[in-house]
């Protein structure tokens, strides 16, 4: 790269840590899944199903098996006829349509057995650290019923239902690392296939997907017989898995505040990278506009009805077509093209949009930044030890840096500590209540890292500069937490929020949003302020089909010929 340009820095954990950027995050090629079906691909991963025992009734269970270069991996799944008025995405449900684990190696007729008791009652059975995950899905009633009838009448299923729903079951948790006597995650942590964020979770999923398109097919001969139609591949495709995601996962950023730097730090030095690129080729730049225009169709399959998610698809919608505009006349071919880009859509496009752009930019580079993932995980276990011989002084610079927005905040006043976040009882569960209408005060989380912090300095304020903070920890044992945080934030500058979690105002999704896209789920439906319906894996290839051609840019549409 010549010097007489500037390497381009990240952009400032100030402006990328808003709740409302957070909130705008898109899939990029650093997504957890992408990362998947790439690795899957390029070692040649080979898949089988050995098990497929479920009657006519669609009862029974099924293995499906993934074997690595050194390892198998099997989903069991296991299928029931569940009654309409047990089927519910509540976390306080107690039945599903199916259930799953994902196991560690090849399951023997006993461990079957053995799951077959427990894995159905989820929380209320237990797996062992034979099991990587544990899992459950609904159908979508309503798409299911018109696919299973279609196929059956001999006929594919309509392609617009397809596009408007986009999957045949959703998930309402996949529970890993040590949940309910699963495997800690220390056991899989350095294997090469697992060791990235939530990559057996990924795989779980993407065999879920395998077996909810068998078993659509299978109920749909076990009604039709001999006039079923097989479903035309290029429609299941399209058929991903939902998700239904609560409050459960948004907390989950705030407690791991080095894991979700490294997400966002690889992220932003993607984005630096790219545009630090002095020129682009024709070919760079032809890749860019046709994922643009990919990007485009899927975006118009996307639909929400939560008053939120209507406003922001609107912007988004003016975004592309700013954008489109803007490229008609933009010279792609001139310097630093992809840095002009960036800045044009800091004033141009919503955040929405400009968290989009930032992420199409990286498609034609994967060459310079697909190696950044191997820094996603947490490998840091040193991070969780506070270092009492820091001095008060040091530790107040820190807080400073992270949360002196926070200072001037009247953390008294009902509009700034509206919200309580607690854990219920019943489903040991994260939720968030009204602090001034509900007594959960008693039984608050530490997730208000903010108010936190500004107690914290008032605290430290009357310290002398060289005092160890180990000398104030034991005066004031409430800020240890504050304490640990400021000195993690020296190797994680993205750790921290910058918003106040416990506000009259704060949207859970935006929480929510931010892990999801990192996951690489897509069409994002919230369905109030606190929990929110995606997507995954739709337009993936299965597995049978997976090539290094095609394991990649499968999350956008191809256009119609």
């Amino acid at each position: 790269m010549n010097s007489a340009h500037p390497v381009i820095e990240r952009r400032d954990p100030a402006t990328v840590m808003r709740l409302s950027r957070l909130g705008s995050l898109h899939q990029c090629r650093l997504s957890f899944m992408r990362q998947l079906t790439r690795r899957m691909a390029s070692e040649q991963w080979v898949f089988s199903r050995p098990v497929f025992d479920i009657d006519d009734k669609g009862v029974g269970h099924a293995v499906y098996s993934a074997k690595g270069p050194d390892r198998t991996y099997s989903l069991i799944a296991f299928a029931h006829d569940l009654p309409p008025e047990q089927r519910s995405d509540r976390v306080i449900a107690e039945a599903w349509d199916a259930t799953f684990t994902l196991f560690d190696g090849v399951p023997t007729a006993e461990d079957i057995q053995r799951l077959s008791q427990n894995v159905p009652l989820q929380e209320a059975g237990r797996i062992s650290e034979s099991e990587l995950s544990l899992s459950r899905a609904n159908r979508s009633v309503r798409l299911w019923n018109h696919v299973v009838d279609r196929l059956a009448a001999g006929q594919q299923p309509d392609l617009e239902q397809i596009y408007q729903v986009g999957y045949l079951m959703r998930t309402t948790a996949v529970y890993g690392s040590g949940k309910f006597g699963a495997a800690d995650r220390e056991k899989i942590a350095d294997r090469p296939e697992v060791s990235g964020p939530f990559q057996a979770e990924m795989l779980s999923v993407y065999l879920t997907r395998n077996f909810v398109r068998d078993l659509v097919q299978h109920m749909a001969t076990s009604k039709g017989r001999e006039q079923t139609a097989r479903l035309d591949p290029q429609i299941a495709r399209w058929l991903g898995i939902g998700n239904s995601t609560g409050l459960g996962m948004a907390p989950f950023i705030v407690n791991h505040p080095v894991l979700f730097n490294n997400w966002i730090m690889v992220r932003e030095e993607a984005i630096a990278r790219v545009r630090s690129i002095e020129t682009a080729t024709e070919a760079e730049i032809a890749h860019f506009h046709s994922v643009f225009e990919r990007s485009r169709l899927s975006i118009s399959w996307w639909q929400s009805a939560h008053p939120i998610q209507i406003e922001k698809l609107a912007a988004l919608n003016a975004d592309l077509n700013a954008i489109s505009e803007h490229l008609d006349h933009a010279d792609l071919g001139g310097n630093q093209p992809w840095n002009q880009l960036v800045l044009w859509s800091q004033t141009a496009l919503s955040e929405e949009g400009q968290e989009l752009l930032a992420s199409l930019i990286l498609e034609p580079y994967g060459a310079l930044v697909d190696g950044l993932v191997s820094c996603m995980a947490d490998g840091n276990s040193q991070a969780f030890t506070i270092d009492g011989a820091m001095s008060v002084e040091n530790v107040r610079d820190l807080i400073r840096t992270g949360f002196d927005w926070a200072f001037d905040l009247e953390w008294a006043s009902p509009e700034h500590c509206a919200r309580v976040w607690y854990v219920s009882e019943e489903k040991l569960e994260p939720r968030l209540g009204e602090r001034f209408d509900e007594p959960v005060a008693d039984y608050e989380q530490p997730l208000a890292p903010a108010r936190d912090a500004a107690l914290a300095f008032k605290a430290l304020s009357d310290w002398p500069d060289d005092t160890s903070v180990a000398e104030f920890l034991q005066r004031y044992p409430e800020h240890r937490h504050t304490v640990r945080r400021a000195q993690m934030s020296r190797h994680a500058p993205y750790g921290e929020i910058r918003d106040n979690t416990i506000g009259a105002d704060v949207l859970p999704i935006d929480m929510l949003r931010a892990k999801l896209s990192f996951f690489g789920a897509t069409h994002f439906d919230p369905r109030s302020d606190r929990w929110v319906r995606i997507c995954m894996y739709a337009g993936a290839p299965y597995p049978e089909e997976l090539s290094s051609e095609n394991a990649d840019l499968w999350v956008y549409p191809e256009m119609a010929q």
